[in-house]
């Protein structure tokens, strides 16, 4: 069932086989220009599942592995301008996947390996991807993980794909269809030495998908120069990046961080990158610091929900492995809060390392906001990202429009200028972005973030403005869950929310208004909808809060008040505001007293 993957490296190596050395090649950049000064340093270590299992590649053999995969794409039938998803967990051949799309000027779409069937099959479909590459099994948190079945069921509602390049990762055998095509046989066939494409500035690199306030994913484009550029520097400046530093962010590839802090913004400085394959508690809470003893990290790069879980087991999973190797401590994903910050400075770090918070997007392709993207000298405050970034300039705006130039103020977070790593439309649908991000305010892009600014000036983040709830750092539409709670045989409508949740940040809350004598106990309706809600986007997304309700608070036109519902589950029920136009004010009393009841509920079990 296909060739270990190492096996590639043993046909002998290439010193570079690319004639254009002007350095305007994307893959060049990341690769080639680096095999010719240092083809033997390590480009990637590949942390396993299991700890002590590492593997490094080094930038010679990186570039074997892309330049054979890429082959194998040509002769597959892919082309340039072709979209290709990637559906693999943290690997080396994942990372030769996206660079030798790049290589070669196909499109990649890579997709979190989390993601169900049917968040996969949509992402195929506006995509319009006729290749998949993905893997037989996953590793994850001493699990195995079912790709390659996943990869069926979705490419079942995907008639266009003529393709699926599927690797070994594990010993198992698989089913295998007629579209399958066992890919380290394929590549061992082909020659190591691929001619980069000559691409324009502006073409497409990547698309990759991130969740909106209506219910369809969104395929942000972003192209060759701008985003490169932007990720080499942001990745040197904000972590002070040296010449065989082992930088480590635990992001999975299927992310904008794994793309940029991972792969592209490492690789583009010629440095040495960790590709994390598990969890931070496997096989138990010392991961993370027993993989910075062991791998000597020197940057380490990870989210507040994972730091918030460890921080509850104590400090002596932390203090029982050497971690003097950190330079810099980095926050990623969401707003850290304070106390997790200040765990994090004082026990990870040992009070030496600066916490870097940074605030960006998918959309920006990079970060944008900082404690320090120039001085290394400059104050740190806990829990803020504070400055921006070379070339952002970030304006706060009000409701109306007006640009907010005073200090000590809230407002909508716009960017009043282009930047390099911005993304340049949605796929197949720049209308909707330019709805999205620029007509809301004219002039400026539009973050859909809030913003405070303090006296000093500094940035400090506040949270989504629109109907996006932020799961572990995982953007997840609102509109996306209702959608599928709608379809649910009892539910006659529904409103999804987010709340403050210990761990991830925030959590999904459901409010559900059942149809009439459907004949479902809350119980019921929970645990089924908690798996629907799984199976149709991923676990993470699963409510832990399903509220029945006999109606939803709502205006007189009809419009779900859903401040209110946030109001209600941040137990502020004495804080709900302005309820003139509210058409029945006893459902607002009747969710207040059902809210007490489900969370005691709760506590109690």
């Amino acid at each position: 069932m296909g060739l270990p993957v190492l096996a590639l490296w043993e046909l002998g190596g290439t010193e570079g086989c690319s004639g254009n050395e002007t350095g305007l090649s994307f893959p060049v950049n990341c690769l080639d220009r680096h095999v010719h000064v240092a083809p033997d340093k390590v480009a990637l270590i590949w942390e396993k599942d299991e700890p002590g299992e590492e593997v490094q590649v080094t930038y010679r053999e990186l570039l074997e592995l892309t330049c054979r995969l890429g082959n194998t794409l040509k002769r597959q039938g892919v082309k340039r301008g072709d979209r290709v998803t990637i559906y693999m967990p943290p690997c080396p051949l994942a990372v030769a996947s996206m660079l030798a799309c790049a290589r070669i000027g196909a499109v990649h779409a890579v997709v979190f390996a989390g993601f169900s069937a049917e968040s996969l099959a949509d992402r195929i479909q506006d995509a319009q991807s006729e290749t998949v590459i993905t893997v037989n099994q996953g590793l994850r948190g001493g699990k195995v993980i079912e790709l390659k079945k996943t990869v069926d069921q979705a490419v079942k509602q995907c008639p266009g794909v003529k393709r699926i390049l599927v690797s070994m990762r594990t010993d198992s055998k698989v089913p295998m269809t007629a579209l399958d095509v066992l890919l380290e046989e394929e590549m061992m066939k082909e020659d190591a030495c691929c001619e980069p494409a000559a691409m324009d500035s502006e073409d497409m690199l990547f698309l990759l998908y991130t969740s909106g306030s209506t219910g369809k994913p969104k395929g942000l484009v972003h192209s060759q120069a701008g985003y490169l550029l932007f990720a080499a520097l942001t990745h040197k400046y904000v972590f002070n990046y040296q010449d065989r530093d082992i930088f480590g962010c635990v992001a999975d590839i299927g992310w904008i961080t794994g793309h940029t802090y991972v792969v592209y913004g490492p690789l583009c400085n010629g440095g040495t990158t960790v590709l994390f394959e598990s969890t931070p508690i496997h096989p138990n809470p010392g991961r993370y610091w027993e993989t910075v003893e062991r791998l000597k990290i020197n940057q380490f790069y990870g989210a507040p929900t994972a730091i918030r879980l460890l921080l509850r087991y104590g400090d002596e999973w932390v203090k029982k492995y050497d971690r003097s190797s950190l330079k810099v401590l980095g926050s990623v994903g969401e707003p850290i809060n304070k106390e997790a910050w200040e765990w994090y400075f004082h026990v990870v770090g040992e009070t030496r390392c600066p916490v870097v918070d940074t605030w960006w997007q998918t959309e920006t392709g990079g970060i944008c906001i900082s404690p320090r993207p120039s001085n290394p000298g400059a104050k740190i405050l806990p829990g803020m990202a504070m400055r921006p970034f070379f070339g952002i300039s970030p304006s706060l705006l009000d409701d109306k429009g007006n640009v907010l130039l005073e200090n000590n103020i809230s407002g909508a977070l716009c960017i009043s200028q282009a930047w390099p790593g911005m993304a340049r439309t949605i796929y197949n649908d720049h209308k909707r972005f330019l709805e999205t991000y620029l007509t809301p305010y004219p002039g400026f892009f539009f973050t859909g973030d809030g913003v405070y600014r303090t006296s000093e000036g500094y940035y400090q983040l506040t949270g989504r403005l629109d109907d996006i709830i932020n799961i572990s750092g995982h953007r997840l539409g609102t509109a996306e869950v209702e959608d599928i709670v709608n379809h649910h045989v009892a539910v006659a409508e529904s409103a999804v929310i987010g709340y403050p949740h210990e761990i991830k940040g925030e959590g999904a809350y459901v409010f559900v208004v059942l149809k009439k004598d459907s004949g479902y106990t809350q119980e019921t309706l929970t645990a089924e909808l908690q798996e629907l809600i799984s199976k149709k986007i991923a676990k993470y997304a699963a409510p832990e809060y399903v509220q029945v309700t006999h109606r939803l608070p709502k205006t007189r036109s009809g419009k779900i008040m859903r401040r209110v519902l946030r109001k209600i589950v941040e137990d502020k029920a004495t804080e709900l505001g302005d309820l003139t136009t509210l058409d029945d004010h006893e459902a607002v009393q009747q969710i207040i007293e059902g809210h007490k009841l489900l969370v005691e509920g709760w506590k109690s079990c």
